[in-house]
């Protein structure tokens, strides 16, 4: 991966003291800022469709490119904000968390798993290419994520430990092992406890490690760090708790993938296990959560404001 453009991931701060629709102004700035240079960087650093084998490499860059909202990479572009990383170094762990959620997607919408035909707008890889390319697709993409991890501008020590948080989020501890619980649990009763163990592993995990992973290529005290753990584990439960409402809520079209899947297949979600009243409580009751824990972290207001706003983002957004 060749070094990233010279100059800060992100856009400057705006002060603390802004009116609320600056402030919102400030952010969406912020997030295009981010989101362009990811895709600046993914176009650059994914493997040329022109370049053998061509076909693996087309189904990867239609994977990754031109789609998605970017929360995993928006998120550790903020929680790196937060630790003084380098800017450089933030771009390998937004293309490497991206990655991998890319992959997980591509493999989730099979005819083997989830048998979905829309993804961001589009038709899912399957369709548009084939199922061999679509798996291979995936699997390389989990290769490239380590890669550019691997290749990181940070010592030997700060490169191990994102290569060992992404490692921990993707496998059975993590996304992995929470999409096998949510096979397993296709037309079966669970209880809370059960719902939120599955998706914290299968959709929180990720979300964890991309703001532990921004965190990591920088520098903050222990206790900061801890405090920083418990904001992302509730912002990642949150967002699996708004895909569910969404799913009931929102129409394909707003949502870019195929809507009302998870009751057409008799899936258990927060809204058939907890109804859709309780469930937006919840969500709520996590924001304040994640609220809290940034506030532990007794840095400057100015220093939390962008991992504020992403979670409110999480809770409020409708797509």
């Amino acid at each position: 991966m060749r070094p990233a453009p010279d100059g800060p991931a992100t856009a400057p701060r705006a002060p603390s003291s802004v009116s609320a629709p600056a402030a919102t102004d400030a952010l969406a700035a912020w997030m295009e800022d981010c989101q362009a240079r990811f895709e600046q960087q993914a176009a650059r650093c994914l493997p040329s469709a022109q370049t053998e084998p061509c076909r693996l490499h087309a189904a990867m860059r239609y994977a990754v490119l031109d789609g998605g909202k970017r929360i995993r990479p928006l998120l550790a572009y903020a929680a790196g904000e937060m630790a003084r990383a380098d800017g450089a170094a933030l771009d390998h762990v937004a293309l490497a968390v991206e990655y991998v959620h890319a992959y997980s997607l591509v493999h989730d919408d099979m005819p083997c798993m989830d048998n979905d035909v829309l993804r961001r707008g589009k038709p899912t890889v399957h369709v548009a290419f084939d199922e061999a390319t679509a798996m291979l697709a995936g699997d390389a993409l989990q290769a490239e994520a380590f890669r550019v991890l691997a290749q990181a501008p940070l010592g030997a020590a700060a490169r191990l430990l994102l290569i060992q948080d992404l490692a921990l989020a993707s496998g059975t501890e993590g996304m992995c092992g929470g999409q096998a619980l949510d096979l397993a649990a296709l037309g079966r009763a669970l209880d809370p406890a059960q719902l939120e163990q599955m998706h914290r592993m299968k959709t929180g995990a990720l979300l964890r490690a991309s703001v532990m992973m921004g965190a990591h290529a920088g520098a903050l005290e222990p206790a900061a760090l801890a405090a920083l753990e418990r904001y992302a584990g509730a912002v990642g439960l949150a967002f699996q708790i708004v895909d569910d409402i969404l799913d009931v809520e929102s129409s394909s079209a707003e949502l870019g993938k195929t809507a009302g899947k998870d009751l057409a297949q008799n899936k258990p979600t927060y809204v058939s296990v907890l109804g859709m009243a309780e469930a937006k409580r919840r969500a709520q009751q996590l924001r304040e959560t994640a609220a809290h824990a940034l506030q532990d972290t007794a840095l400057a207001p100015e220093r939390l404001a962008r991992l504020l706003q992403l979670a409110d983002l999480i809770i409020a957004r409708r797509h």
